[in-house]
């Protein structure tokens, strides 16, 4: 009887190993991230690199900026200018005054989505394509805008492309795309993770082609705790279309409200 005990309690111990041992009943291992979501998190930690490059809470988080310097228009990738002298004034996130010549008395005023010139003769709305849906549209991609917003926007989606050349420099590039499907290529330096170059397309409603548009940045300089380009070169479709050089910069001054008020701005030259 003891040894028919002892083999019942063998043969229950044996079959009680073979069934923890089996596939069937081993824990299921924890859910394997899949490579699409190791790309994203790759692009989202080299845009949040750039960030805290740029300054993190500090560029997070200006609300005005002032810069003056001069600009240089170009025409199928010649200069066609002696470069203008410029004032501009910014508040974040929709708000531009740009004051041009020696004397400063012509202004350009940007101001949610509408625009104006002011001159001498007084103030004339900026309605035509040429110059506010350019503008913008320039505004709608900006560095600020995608790094400030769209990266936080719900269903935006985050691609990592790899290493590249971009302006001569060793860069990581990502793209950025929200939920309209509009999309932004970022080249952030392999060294110091700064951004770049900036790239993005957009199809001319009129003839369906694309356009490319592009910015490039050098020339960094700390300022208020914020590393900002003092060089952008901007060009459209592969051909050089502008540049500009800062010659200073500050942020977080206080604004008067009216400088972007074009009726007022008129009314003071009188």
């Amino acid at each position: 009887m003891k040894r028919m005990k002892c083999g019942l309690c063998l043969l229950f111990l044996t079959s009680l190993a073979v069934a923890q041992a089996s596939p069937g009943n081993e824990a299921a291992p924890p859910a394997a991230i899949s490579s699409d979501q190791q790309n994203s998190a790759k692009a989202r930690s080299i845009v949040e690199q750039g960030i805290q490059a740029l300054g993190g809470q500090a560029y997070l988080t200006w609300r005005t900026q002032t810069s003056e310097g001069r600009s240089y228009s170009f025409h199928h990738g010649e200069s066609n200018s002696l470069g203008t002298l410029f004032w501009r004034f910014k508040q974040y996130p929709d708000k531009e005054r740009v004051e041009v010549t020696k004397k400063r008395d012509v202004f350009e005023i940007f101001n949610g989505d509408q625009g104006a010139e002011v001159t001498y003769r007084g103030v004339r709305n900026l309605e035509d394509k040429e110059v506010l849906q350019p503008y913008l549209r320039r505004r709608h991609f900006s560095l600020d805008r995608v790094l400030r917003e769209w990266i936080n926007q719900p269903g935006v989606a985050l691609f990592y492309e790899g290493q590249t050349i971009a302006s001569h420099k060793e860069t990581e590039q990502i793209t950025i795309m929200n939920s309209d499907n509009e999309a932004v290529t970022l080249n952030f330096d392999l060294n110091t993770h700064l951004p770049v170059r900036k790239k993005f397309s957009w199809r001319d409603p009129t003839d369906q082609e694309r356009n490319v548009e592009e910015e490039l940045y050098d020339n960094y300089r700390l300022i208020q705790g914020i590393m900002t380009p003092y060089d952008l070169t901007r060009s459209y479709n592969g051909e050089m279309s502008a540049q500009t050089f800062i010659t200073k910069a500050t942020y977080n001054e206080a604004l008067d409200p009216s400088m972007f008020d074009a009726q007022a701005t008129a009314s003071k030259r009188r």
